[in-house]
């Protein structure tokens, strides 16, 4: 009898303490917990979405394939690990160590108190689509029957998410020479 392997999507964020280390951390605890981690995408920073006073998160998502593991706990499992991380409150809106959500699971959808899914709000997130469609730009949602791609094109979220660079210096210096070598060309 053949194991169906099923893919699902998670988002990981961080805007308190060494932010790109809570995101290292948060994807070495999907990997201690069984998941497979297949892919990651880039990191990327943006503004807290509707809140303000608030550092900016670093977000990214990671294609996970899961075998003989269900939804909820799937997610049980990624509450535990955000409580590993530091993270005791799951409250929308508060600065916070890591935060796992569940974005898809396959084409599974459900709505119960623990759990809904597809992650109810990831249509109004730039700072979820814009990874996630790097990754899986033909992914269709379940209930919108849209590509990633799309969903990200008609999004009503204009908030800031810009490709995180970890040593601005770099990309300084990266644009002086580029610059210095146009003016040459002129």
């Amino acid at each position: 009898m053949e194991t169906e392997i099923v893919t699902a999507y998670v988002s990981i964020g961080s805007n308190l303490g060494d932010r790109a280390g809570n995101l290292l951390l948060a994807v070495r605890g999907l990997m201690e917990a069984s998941f497979c981690v297949n892919k990651l995408s880039a990191v990327y920073e943006t503004e807290p979405h509707g809140v303000e006073n608030q550092p900016p998160f670093l977000n990214m998502v990671a294609e996970i394939n899961l075998t003989s593991i269900s939804a909820s706990q799937m997610m049980a499992r990624m509450l535990r690990i955000e409580y590993l991380l530091g993270r005791r409150e799951k409250m929308e809106k508060k600065p916070r160590t890591v935060d796992l959500d569940l974005l898809l699971f396959g084409s599974y959808t459900c709505e119960t108190d623990f759990l809904t899914l597809p992650h109810p709000r990831m249509p109004e997130r730039r700072f979820v689509l814009t990874p996630l469609t790097e990754i899986a730009p033909h992914l269709i949602h379940p209930q919108t029957q849209k590509t990633m791609t799309e969903m990200l094109a008609l999004s009503d979220d204009f908030s800031i998410v810009k490709r995180w660079n970890p040593n601005p210096k770099t990309e300084s210096i990266n644009s002086k020479v580029i610059l210095k070598s146009k003016v040459q060309d002129a």
